[in-house]
């Protein structure tokens, strides 16, 4: 347990107090079962708590949401540490604190707000813009990927015997926002500074430094998922999520041999999406 403190912000006095481990003998064994229904929620009673939080800022730990946001880039297995103190204290693997989804959705919004000065929409486009990158980009893109894991993981992954263990699905959608995060501020963010001026320009170094932070941000998110499953002790071969990195690196080579700008295509996509319902 010293472990986790060390890697751990501060508790915030506003959150949820974590729950006492459950002692191994209760004598008959009732009272133990007992006590472990009262700790363990349902799905459904997990997400109805989750989402009635996401109004209630002040119970929010937004000191906690940052950090895991930093350590995203410089040490993720830290914030995959302090997912499994979550299930250690409060029994479960998903976030109960929706304090990085707000803080993501900003970072969403900014971001969002600076691809629309340097693509020159209009504040319709705009709207049409944000709307596909949260709900689609974000979001869809995100069910649709914790949905894939959540059932390879539990269908072909799961140790044998299972006892009773499986990948909550709450917690696949968390693994899916940690790995997004890096990818937006790359491609979202920091790529915005050089995207007009040099990134879409026709030069090979241009192709060069662009595609390379695709490979980065893509990297970045296949690892980041790899580290979130392998967390988990009931999982076996998780090493084999780590294989798109070899075909994520044949798109890059072929990229630059084939003069494929990323960026640029990205950009075209975004006007096609917009204009095309009349923005």
């Amino acid at each position: 347990m010293s472990s986790y403190t060390k890697t751990s912000p501060p508790v915030s006095p506003t959150g949820s107090p974590p729950l006492s481990p459950i002692p191994g003998n209760y004598g008959n064994g009732v009272t133990s079962r007992a006590h472990q229904s009262d700790a363990r929620l349902t799905a459904t009673a997990k997400r109805q708590k989750y989402f009635r939080r996401l109004l209630k800022f002040r119970q929010m730990d937004f000191e906690y949401a940052f950090w895991q946001m930093i350590y995203l880039f410089v040490s993720p297995q830290k914030v995959y540490r302090n997912f499994q103190y979550r299930k250690h204290t409060k029994d479960q693997w998903a976030r109960d604190d929706p304090a990085f989804l707000v803080l993501l959705s900003f970072w969403l919004l900014v971001s969002s707000v600076g691809f629309a000065v340097v693509l020159k929409l209009s504040f319709l486009g705009f709207i049409k813009f944000i709307l596909w990158v949260v709900f689609v980009d974000c979001i869809g893109v995100g069910i649709c990927i914790a949905t894939l894991f959540w059932f390879i993981t539990n269908r072909y992954m799961i140790t044998s015997p299972p006892r009773g263990q499986d990948v909550e699905w709450g917690y696949a959608f968390d693994v899916h926002l940690n790995a997004f995060f890096p990818l937006l501020m790359i491609l979202h963010l920091f790529q915005l500074f050089f995207l007009t001026h040099f990134i879409n320009q026709d030069h090979f170094l241009s192709r060069l430094f662009g595609n390379t932070l695709w490979l980065i941000a893509i990297g970045y998110y296949i690892y980041i998922t790899f580290l979130g499953y392998s967390a988990l002790p009931f999982l076996k071969n998780t090493r084999t999520l780590l294989f798109p990195m070899t075909g994520l690196l044949l798109v890059y080579v072929l990229s630059l041999a084939l003069a494929w700008n990323f960026s640029h295509a990205q950009c075209k996509f975004y006007h096609f999406r917009v204009r095309t319902d009349g923005g």
